[in-house]
């Protein structure tokens, strides 16, 4: 996977079905306490809400041990299954969807509530103003200390993060990387210190 989308900022979608009000709200979130801090922030939004259903993606999205969802309350399967089921073939990671839910008086049905809630997240997601997230791997750099300014000037042009600085008897930077960036980057790497320098990187990096 080359990149995915996430949300830019936190943005809210309202949809009316049947007198029954959905305000989606889509955020990026990272990791899953992330995840869950945002859907307990809706909940106290919305405590007069009848159900505040949520469901989340909230790393890179082939990642299953961060999805889960949940209905809230509305009948089992009817809500969080649907909702996690459009973002997984959304393309979108690091997001967390929350619907919030006002009854109108007329009640949909088990098929008209899973319609409703999948179509509150697909309408959500197709307005979401996003950006494209590129996955990054950690690389360990130790260079020696006359080669700093060099390297830390020619970092900050680039598309890779400094994680961490440990200064020792020589410097360790921890960086963050993107995977289809790091080959051509790490020839131009090694080239700038003229081979002084020593790289510890995962095996797929």
């Amino acid at each position: 996977m080359d990149y995915y989308l996430s949300p830019t900022h936190t943005q809210r979608f309202d949809l009316e079905i049947k007198n029954s009000q959905f305000i989606t709200h889509v955020c990026r979130t990272k990791g899953r306490d992330a995840a869950k801090a945002f859907i307990e922030e809706m909940r106290q939004r919305y405590p007069d809400a009848n159900h505040n259903c949520w469901a989340f993606v909230a790393g890179v999205p082939n990642n299953a041990h961060l999805w889960d969802q949940s209905d809230d309350g509305e009948p089992k399967g009817t809500a969080g299954k649907p909702m996690l089921n459009v973002l997984q073939h959304s393309d979108f990671g690091e997001t967390t969807v929350v619907v919030t839910r006002f009854f109108g008086g007329i009640k949909l049905g088990a098929g008209g509530l899973v319609r409703a809630y999948s179509q509150a997240v697909q309408e959500a997601l197709s307005h979401t103003e996003y950006e494209n997230i590129y996955p990054r791997c950690p690389v360990q750099l130790k260079i020696t200390y006359p080669l700093l300014g060099k390297v830390e000037y020619w970092l900050e042009q680039s598309d890779i993060e400094i994680t961490n600085k440990t200064f020792s008897d020589s410097i360790i930077l921890d960086l963050a990387v993107i995977e289809r960036t790091w080959p051509e980057q790490k020839i131009a790497l090694v080239d700038l210190c003229q081979g002084s320098l020593t790289l510890i990187e995962p095996d797929n990096a």
